[in-house]
């Protein structure tokens, strides 16, 4: 961290993996790609549910990460010198979870998404970099439970276990709130102007609120399809994204065709649900299912 100001509490003890800071060299780089722009304190750089999401690389001065919920926030980091902003929406061209905002007079690189994937695609080294940053601090902030969404419902509901298992099968974070345990929970129903027979419900970025959601919409919310053209006609289609679709994916991609995958539920197919994989090719200690299909769909988001 670059900041006396605390984040979020981290699990893992790779914090400079999880937030590297970049050589003089390697910014030069990034900048070779981008534009450079000076941002006053105050200025927002991104907006939680933005659809077009930049990337930035600080040159100097900070950049904080919050997560807005109404009036309040919660400080997820501090970008400092070297060090740069994104996570896994990041390259999915999803919607942002978090709110950055220049806290210091700063001059930033940034970089459109188009530009971003130019980057990781061509420099070996700043995309061994920025993927892992990428996956560890998507990984940090689903065992933190900090995302753009609120779940509330019990552990006797099956809306509930449909819920978590949907979110958690596709890797977005989320805050659950227990409507048997938690004690404030009255008064966030209230607010919403819930009753307790509409769970369960999802509040999406502080403003949506869902009660009783199908699949289909927590992902129009959250914008797993919005970065789908339809109208673009495909080299290769795939249908399913398990194992082999992904593949498929990345290996077409890599030959130069232009690919859509398909998948109805989440990344991973039935090897995405499996606690560990012990006789993959690649892995000779194992891998979860969650971790193989995490990895496989970036690898196609890149490639693809």
């Amino acid at each position: 961290m670059s900041s006396t100001r605390k984040g979020l509490p981290l699990t893992s003890s790779s914090i400079e993996k999880i937030f590297p800071k970049l050589t003089s060299d390697q910014v030069r780089r990034v900048a070779v790609q981008g534009h450079i722009r000076s941002v006053q304190p105050g200025q927002v750089l991104i907006e939680q549910g933005d659809r077009s999401v930049p990337f930035f690389v600080v040159i100097t001065g900070e950049v904080e990460i919050v997560r807005p919920f109404g009036a309040s926030e919660t400080l997820v980091t501090v970008h400092g010198s070297g060090q740069f902003t994104g996570e896994v929406n990041t390259l999915s061209g999803r919607r942002s979870l978090f709110r950055a905002r220049a806290t210091k007079p700063a001059k930033v690189i940034e970089l459109n998404h188009q530009q971003m994937l130019n980057l990781i695609q061509n420099d070996a080294e700043l995309s061994d970099i920025m993927m892992r940053a990428f996956i560890l601090r998507r990984v940090e902030l689903i065992a933190a439970g900090v995302g753009d969404i609120i779940l509330m419902g019990s552990t006797h509901s099956a809306g509930t276990l449909r819920i978590k298992e949907f979110l958690m099968r596709n890797g977005h974070p989320y805050s659950y709130i227990d409507l048997e345990r938690d004690p404030d929970v009255q008064n966030l129903l209230d607010t919403f102007q819930i009753s307790a027979n509409e769970i369960p419900v999802l509040i999406c970025r502080g403003q949506l609120v869902l009660r009783n959601p199908s699949n289909q919409q927590i992902a129009d919310c959250l914008g797993f399809n919005e970065s789908v053209d339809q109208t673009h006609v495909r080299d290769l289609v795939v249908i399913g994204a398990g194992p082999s679709g992904l593949a498929a994916a990345v290996y077409g991609a890599s030959e130069g065709l232009d690919v859509l995958v398909l998948e109805t539920g989440s990344p991973g197919g039935q090897a995405g649900s499996s606690s560990r994989i012990e006789n993959y090719l690649g892995f000779p200690t194992g891998i979860s299912g969650q971790d193989l299909a995490g990895r496989a769909y970036l690898q196609a988001q890149v490639r693809c």
